[in-house]
């Protein structure tokens, strides 16, 4: 079914987005799985200011935790003319999974997506959007994709697990803003109004009433 849908033909929009969903989640990390990644709160989650700030350097946590992962940081940047070694595989599936597909980075469902996208199982993958197009001299999108389809299902769980736990712990660290740092909602109050106005109408005066006659 995925395969017509993907050939134009028609199906209803509720078949086509369980098919989308469950069948990446399946062919990730099969169907006992499926409930756990479903039973969370879309309502938990944090600012995206918070979450873009965790991204920056969460790859750098992940290889601590998961040091067996392939790097991929062999690119050449543009700017410099030299390897990026902190252009990784997983700083840019991090930044292809916040900042091109804008999906929260709190729950393992999204993170399965990801992953599934990276295994042709979702949704295609953009060579114009990928992160490293325009910073590096040759577009790592499709070296990226062959190393994550080279990883076992236990290396994708590991990996899901891990970024999951960084994300929640790093965005529940993030300071808010204090009371001093938050705009000021006071309105300024209204001018007061000329005691000595021309347009204010003087009390009338005795003998006032003699002007009107003819």
């Amino acid at each position: 079914m995925l395969k017509a849908i993907r050939k134009g033909i028609s199906f209803p929009v509720t078949t086509r987005l369980t098919v989308a969903i469950f069948t990446s989640a399946c062919l990730i990390l099969g169907k006992a799985e499926i409930q756990d990644s479903c039973g969370f709160s879309w309502l938990g989650v944090q600012p995206a200011a918070a979450q873009f700030s965790v991204a920056k350097d969460a790859w750098r946590q992940v290889y601590q935790r998961l040091p067996n992962l392939p790097l991929e940081n062999q690119y050449v940047s543009k700017e410099t003319g030299k390897v990026d070694e902190n252009s990784t595989l997983i700083g840019r599936l991090i930044r292809y999974h916040v900042f091109v597909k804008s999906r929260p980075p709190m729950y393992r469902l999204d993170w399965k997506l990801t992953l599934a996208d990276y295994l042709d199982a979702n949704e295609y993958l953009v060579d114009a959007q990928y992160p490293g197009v325009n910073d590096l001299r040759e577009n790592p999108m499709e070296g990226d994709r062959k190393a994550i389809q080279k990883l076992t299902r236990s290396q994708r769980d590991a990996l899901v697990n891990v970024l999951v736990s960084i994300f929640r712990t790093n965005s529940a660290q993030a300071p808010t803003p204090t009371s001093s740092e938050m705009p000021s909602t006071r309105t300024s109050p209204p001018p007061p109004t000329p005691s000595n106005s021309s347009t204010t109408p003087s009390l009338p005066k005795p003998g006032d009433a003699q002007l009107l006659k003819p």
